[in-house]
């Protein structure tokens, strides 16, 4: 039996053990939102009458907790200016995100913004339709690092996952994957959970994980849907408390944030980052909820 026999056959025995393990486990349903497991902040009501007006975010590695140290500020529409982009560095700086998301072509430009700062640069590859080859998306990668990038956030080869073709979608991660790992750069995998089914969200999950990514992302922002509670929790579940999940697209106020982080989000990519800290602060939603948190969020 040759090498590439031997890997699709144990990728296609990680795969069928996760979708095995997901139907036997136990399901509570969360009355509001109608999914697996509880996903509500209200179910943290009693806690926040009684007085508290935070919970803790405690996350491996010495991650600030918070609000904003959970949020990717974003701004990936194609016709960003660089006067936009001047803004979206001193929003970061001002209300202490955990990075920008930008362009490839904002990399640099960022990077210099943001010099001194303790906010990152988290960019894209293969983005938005995860439709380039894997030695584009590595060459991509390696570029994006050059120019000032920690983390990367790329697309999976949907066409190919969708056709069952789970050895070229390993590869397809592990080409992004291993240049972040040299690199010490945060690498996270967007699925596009919107064009899957259940069982190929599992797949992809699982993908990520035995490529050695960092983090599972829902959406790109670009696609049919975006992030939803569902779609966290059972993302949450393939990847256990190894791996951080990202929250990304249709996020647009803390009660939307505080609902993914209670269903497992540990990172939430936001156009309405600033209006998430306002709302956090001017007291209109409960406490941040408590998620579990990803044993590595920083190198």
């Amino acid at each position: 039996m040759d090498q590439h026999t031997v890997d699709l056959s144990r990728l296609i025995a990680i795969i069928a053990e996760e979708v095995l393990a997901a139907s036997r486990r136990p399901v509570t349903t969360c009355a509001c939102h109608s999914v697996n497991d509880e996903c509500c902040p209200t179910r943290l009501r009693g806690v926040i009458e009684a007085g508290a007006v935070r919970l803790g975010l405690h996350a491996a590695g010495g991650a600030p907790d918070g609000v904003s140290a959970l949020i990717d500020h974003t701004l990936l529409k194609p016709d960003a200016t660089r006067q936009e982009l001047e803004k979206l560095c001193r929003e970061a700086a001002e209300f202490h995100f955990a990075t920008v998301c930008v362009n490839p072509a904002w990399v640099a430009f960022c990077a210099s913004q943001l010099r001194g700062s303790p906010v990152g640069v988290c960019t894209v590859v293969g983005f938005p339709l995860g439709a380039t080859t894997s030695d584009v998306k590595n060459y991509e990668t390696r570029r994006v690092i050059f120019d000032g990038a920690r983390e990367v956030d790329m697309v999976i080869n949907v066409g190919a996952l969708k056709s069952g073709d789970v050895r070229t979608v390993e590869r397809d991660i592990e080409a992004v994957a291993q240049p972040c790992r040299e690199a010490g750069v945060l690498s996270k995998v967007i699925i596009e959970a919107a064009l899957l089914t259940d069982d190929e969200k599992v797949t992809a999950c699982t993908l990520a994980k035995a490529a050695g990514a960092d983090y599972v992302k829902t959406s790109t922002g670009f696609g049919p849907g975006g992030a939803t509670v569902a779609d966290v929790a059972l993302m949450r579940r393939v990847v256990g408390a190894e791996m951080g999940v990202k929250a990304a697209g249709g996020v647009r106020d803390l009660d939307g944030l505080m609902a993914m982080v209670a269903a497992g989000a540990t990172r939430v990519g936001a156009s309405a980052g600033v209006k998430i800290i306002q709302q956090s602060r001017g007291g209109e939603s409960a406490a941040l909820p408590t998620a579990p948190p990803p044993l590595r969020t920083s190198y």
